[in-house]
């Protein structure tokens, strides 16, 4: 038996965001109540209401001392207004890609234009999107309601219509609205909003169940992704089954199949679908050696069906393994032999790392001899006719596939793709010109299939069409949430003479020279180098140019901020003379902060320059007697400083004076 678990499977990331956000708050020690169940898992939600998570149905049964967490589907407007009437605390999870939906019909709505929402209406996400209309909007499921709402309504007034779509929405229903949009209503402003996880679940779903004999959906059956993921697979493989825990496993149709897919909707947590992971390999090791036998007498007899002839294939068990070739038994009298050229495309791979005694192989017959007793068979030619197959519809659908680099090539690189040899030109193979290769050998990369030659089956794909949409959906997702003083952990990717680009999870921001330091410095590469950690700010967004300003500078370590704190007026300090002017002399007192010492008062006595009396580099003590904090102006005195020095000390200073100078004067007196 073999179980392959889609890769999208799981929380999506408005959900995985909205959980979080409660988990936080639980820890934090805030009681926390959640407008409608978080999300639609009832396993996942009775956990959190053991651990004090309450649901409320309206904004009036939340009590005063509770947080309120909107969960991802968002909420109406007039909600939103209700909960700040009753002045409550509350958090909004709504989903990035949910609010910028509410963005769109907000804006639209206003300008007079009719909505169109492709969804179901009674859908928590469609029911919020409507409420942030103001004019007239319809709902449509499939392509007859849209049909109708087109001829019956909208050709009725001439109003601009503006359509979005419900983010969990079938994109193959999709596709099919799109073209009736574009033959009955042209003047429709349509916005793709389906999130692009939800589209990639649902492509992902769709080939695992056309590859599997049977297909379990895992997700909450009131979910509406679920549901639709489950519409999908069922679809291609009619042994499909949604359940919401390992209890509900149909153990007998299990025990039949030889290939089981899995996916789960964007509701489900990670744990559930481990349970139903574990459980399945629990039950195939329990399987008694006498229900083995029958299985595998049941798969022989279903396989000496087929033609044995060389276009036929077999199911074999791996028996014996040399450094030439695998032993497999097929279940007949000749023995199958598969040499080791002949287990995989990848020519980099390793025997051990694909084959062990007791695994179950898919092979093709390439030759019999009936004289030797052997079949001589291949797993490659099976492998590269499936991954074709997936291939040339990933080129239909645009989905996106997943394989590993085995070689750099002139141009470009080699990926292996389910046994697929895929050239990814060094133009599409990173996200921008003239970026090394090298570190991709050996990772696993996705990429889209842009051209397909099927006479030759050779395949080109593109890894940058996928870094480029990961990149748009980040800054959708940033924009979405980003405001001004958010702050973030981000990395240094480039430096210039005018600043620093911070990468702040896939979205690049600049912090301007100015920015790095209170001080003055020449070059960003004084305070920060490419590749550093760095803890920044939002100091000003511009989604229009799609520009975003960064601060670096913390208050606390503003200089000014350190005088107020640590050195008022009458303070007394160590300064160091830093430049001279004909009316005084400039002093350091911190890191980019200076003072001036008149030049009346640098001493009691009659000073006719500063030079006469000071140098630069010279420590002296002072007394700040001024700060204009506005104008940023220090005065400083050493007569004050000399003033306020203890008697003691002056008399000590005037003793070590006139020491000082006697030696001079005997010396004189000996000439």
């Amino acid at each position: 038996m073999e179980i392959k678990v889609a890769a999208s499977a799981g929380f999506c990331f408005g959900v995985s965001r909205a959980v979080a956000l409660v988990e936080q708050l639980v820890a934090e020690g805030q009681k926390v109540c959640t407008l409608g169940a978080i999300i639609h898992n009832p396993q996942k939600v009775q956990e959190l209401e053991e651990k004090g998570v309450r649901i409320a149905a309206s904004p009036e049964e939340v009590e005063k001392d509770e947080v309120l967490v909107v969960r991802s589907h968002g909420v109406p407007t007039s909600v939103f207004e209700h909960i700040e009437q009753l002045g409550l605390t509350y958090r909004d999870a709504t989903c990035p890609f949910v609010q910028k939906i509410h963005r769109i019909v907000a804006e639209h709505s206003r300008a007079g234009e009719t909505i169109l929402i492709a969804g179901d209406k009674n859908h928590p996400e469609v029911q919020g999107i409507i409420g942030h209309c103001v004019s007239e909007c319809y709902t449509f499921q499939n392509e007859e309601e849209l049909t109708a709402l087109c001829r019956n309504i909208l050709s009725k007034n001439n109003k601009p219509v503006c359509v979005v779509v419900q983010t969990t929405f079938n994109k193959n229903v999709w596709k099919k609205s799109l073209k009736i949009l574009q033959k009955l209503c042209t003047n429709a402003k349509i916005f793709d909003t389906i999130c692009n996880a939800t589209s990639d679940r649902q492509s992902e779903a769709a080939i695992l169940a056309s590859e599997s004999d049977l297909m379990l959906v895992i997700g909450g059956r009131h979910s509406s992704n679920t549901n639709k993921l489950f519409q999908i697979c069922r679809e291609k493989c009619p042994k499909t089954y949604l359940i919401e825990t390992a209890e509900e496993l149909p153990a007998e149709a299990a025990a039949q199949a030889h290939r089981i897919g899995i996916t789960a909707g964007a509701s489900t947590p990670a744990s559930i679908i481990k349970e139903v992971l574990v459980t399945m390999t629990e039950e195939i090791k329990n399987t008694t050696e006498s229900e083995a036998e029958e299985s595998f007498k049941t798969l022989y007899e279903e396989s000496v069906k087929e033609d044995y002839n060389t276009d036929g294939r077999v199911v074999g068990v791996v028996v014996g393994i040399t450094p030439t070739e695998v032993y497999v038994d097929v279940g007949r009298k000749q023995q199958g032999i598969v040499p080791i050229d002949q287990l995989s495309a990848d020519p980099n791979a390793k025997v051990e790392d694909l084959v062990h005694i007791g695994d179950q192989l898919d092979l093709k017959i390439m030759k019999t001899n009936d004289q030797e007793g052997t079949i001589l068979l291949s797993k490659k030619l099976l492998d590269a006719q499936k991954g074709w197959d997936e291939i040339v519809k990933a080129e239909e659908d645009k989905s996106i596939m997943t394989g590993v680099v085995s070689e750099i090539v002139k141009g470009g690189l080699v990926v292996m793709c389910n046994g697929v040899r895929v050239f990814i030109p060094a133009s599409h193979a990173t996200a921008t010109r003239g970026e090394s290769l090298d570190n991709l050998l050996k990772q696993e990369v996705r990429f889209r299939i842009i051209e397909t030659t099927r006479q030759r089956r050779r395949a080109v794909g593109s890894i940058r069409s996928v870094l480029a949409e990961e990149r748009k959906a980040r800054a959708e997702a940033f924009w979405a949430d980003a405001e001004v003083g958010k702050k973030y952990i981000g990395t240094v990717k480039s430096l210039t003479s005018y600043g620093a680009f911070v990468d702040i999870g896939g979205i690049d921001g600049m912090v301007h020279i100015s920015e790095l330091s209170w001080g003055r410095i020449k070059h960003p590469s004084e305070v920060v180098n490419v590749g550093d950690t760095v803890e920044v700010y939002i100091k000003a967004l511009d989604p229009e140019k799609g520009k975003i300003s960064l601060g670096y500078k913390k208050t606390e370590d503003n200089p000014w901020e350190i005088l107020k704190n640590q050195y008022p007026v009458g303070t007394v300090c160590e300064v160091e003379i830093v430049g001279m002017t004909p009316f005084g002399a400039f002093a350091r007192i911190l890191p980019g902060i200076d003072g001036l010492i008149h030049i009346s008062q640098i001493s009691s006595e009659r000073v006719e320059k500063p030079q006469d009396v000071l140098s630069i580099g010279q420590k002296v003590t002072v007394k700040i007697t001024g700060i204009d904090f506005e104008a940023k102006r220090i005065s400083l005195s050493m007569r004050a400083a000399l003033d306020d020095a203890p008697a003691a000390e002056t008399e000590e200073a005037a003793e070590n004076e006139e020491t000082a100078e006697e030696p001079a004067a005997e010396e004189g007196t000996e000439e």
